[in-house]
């Protein structure tokens, strides 16, 4: 199927994406989106639940994470095992998880048992058990990957640099909690979460297969029948805060984590867009990149480095990753700061806007490649504030975006006395 569905988008439309997107309202007035393929009999649903670890208090942080990972381990009248065992009858897949602004819930299930696949999944999204067996199961198992992360550099980086960018905002802290947090948790905290994060107030809904509008919209009811109409309240904007220069965290090795950035660009803001495609050029994480070409290719420095916009759900911030020998540290803090005052003062040029559109234009139609993750682009559009049509109109708009603009742009976002760098290693050549 997905196979088939990516030849036919890149053989009748190589640089468009055309989707043909229904929305859909249940009798209740719940929204979603639908894109129906009716090639083979199956129907994948993604929802996305705005909020996600930002909604845990700061005596529970990864409560909805583990509560998130528990919903596969029964609910209703049926254990752990008698879950699995009812999903396996149905030949369905559910999956939870959370991150920091979000619970995603992804479905995918045969056409001639929707409503039996519906009702079970109904059931995970309203009766979880929290049973203790599985709670101290998959407790351990969080517990044993926070401690692996908590000396992993690259995640150390991350938080370091997220507790510089929000201090005193939720985005400072770790999305699935410390392991300390985790193994303090109760039923009664996973109760709560649950009751948080899992509202109708605050879901997009993407369905994608062999199923139409009439059908579907009485099923979303089914699938929300019980489920509350608000959840926690989500808290305010993340303001970005960090200061230029330099955090220092010890770690031995032979290497050094650097995490950098400055402040970034709203999502809903007009020039977002222009602000992707300049990051694409910039930073994009290939090869002929400028990050790449500079550190990788004439130097040698690092295997990799790629800058992204972390355009989160409460704030924004503009970042970049890489490692680097700890002797070259230094070098490579200086080569970024020369790259973003040489990007600012000269911009981009023709030749790259032209190489990069036609890049981001042709890989779009490879993303639309099955019913589910068509469902989770849809859902996606939605939590991100896209209209309906924008998958179709995306590839026109990267190829409307004049040198002036783009330029314009890297003038306004780029900041090369305003970034803030945290190196986690033995940095050499650093005051």
């Amino acid at each position: 199927m997905r196979l088939i569905l990516a030849l036919f988008l890149l053989v009748a439309t190589p640089l468009r994406a055309e989707i043909d997107i229904t929305p859909v309202t249940s009798p209740s007035g719940l929204e979603a989106w639908l894109v129906e393929e009716r090639s083979i009999p199956f129907i994948a649903v993604d929802l996305i639940f705005e909020g996600g670890a930002t909604l845990d208090p700061e005596n529970a942080l990864g409560a909805t994470a583990l509560m998130a990972a528990l919903l596969n381990e029964g609910a209703g009248e049926m254990d752990a095992q008698g879950f699995a065992i009812a999903t396996e009858d149905l030949a369905a897949r559910f999956s939870f998880d959370a991150g920091r602004d979000t619970v995603t819930v992804s479905a995918q299930f045969l056409t001639e048992t929707a409503p039996e696949a519906i009702a079970l999944l109904n059931s995970a999204l309203t009766q979880p058990r929290f049973d203790e067996d599985a709670l101290e199961r998959v407790r351990a198992q969080m517990v044993a990957s926070l401690r692996r992360d908590a000396l992993d550099p690259n995640t150390i980086a991350s938080r370091a640099f997220a507790e510089a960018a929000y201090p005193g905002h939720p985005y400072a802290r770790p999305s699935e909690g410390t392991s300390d947090s985790v193994a303090a948790l109760t039923r009664d905290d996973l109760i709560a979460a649950h009751e948080g994060a899992i509202a109708r107030d605050r879901v997009h809904i993407g369905v994608a297969g062999d199923i139409d509008a009439a059908t579907l919209a009485p099923l979303l009811d089914a699938l929300f029948e019980g489920v509350p109409e608000a959840g926690a309240p989500i808290p305010g904007r993340a303001e970005f805060a960090a200061e230029p220069g330099i955090t220092r965290v010890p770690f031995d090795g032979p290497q050094s984590v650097i995490a950098f950035g400055h402040r970034g660009i709203p999502r809903d803001d007009p020039d977002f867009l222009t602000a992707f495609v300049v990051n694409e050029i910039v930073g994009g994480g290939r090869f002929g990149t400028r990050l790449m070409r500079e550190l990788r290719e004439e130097r040698g420095l690092t295997y990799g480095v790629g800058a992204f916009l972390a355009s989160g759900f409460l704030g924004e911030s503009y970042q970049g990753r890489l490692s680097a020998s700890n002797a070259d540290v230094g070098q490579v803090v200086e080569l970024i700061r020369a790259e973003w005052q040489k990007l600012v003062a000269e911009g981009v040029t023709a030749d790259e806007l032209d190489r990069i559109k036609t890049y981001l234009t042709g890989a779009y139609p490879l993303r639309f490649d099955g019913n589910g993750a068509i469902a989770g682009i849809m859902a996606s559009m939605q939590f991100q504030g896209f209209g309906i049509d924008y998958v179709n109109e995306r590839n026109a708009l990267i190829d409307a975006v004049t040198l002036e603009q783009a330029n314009a742009i890297a003038q306004r976002l780029y900041q090369p006395d305003a970034l803030r760098f945290v190196i986690v290693g033995q940095p050499e050549g650093i005051n």
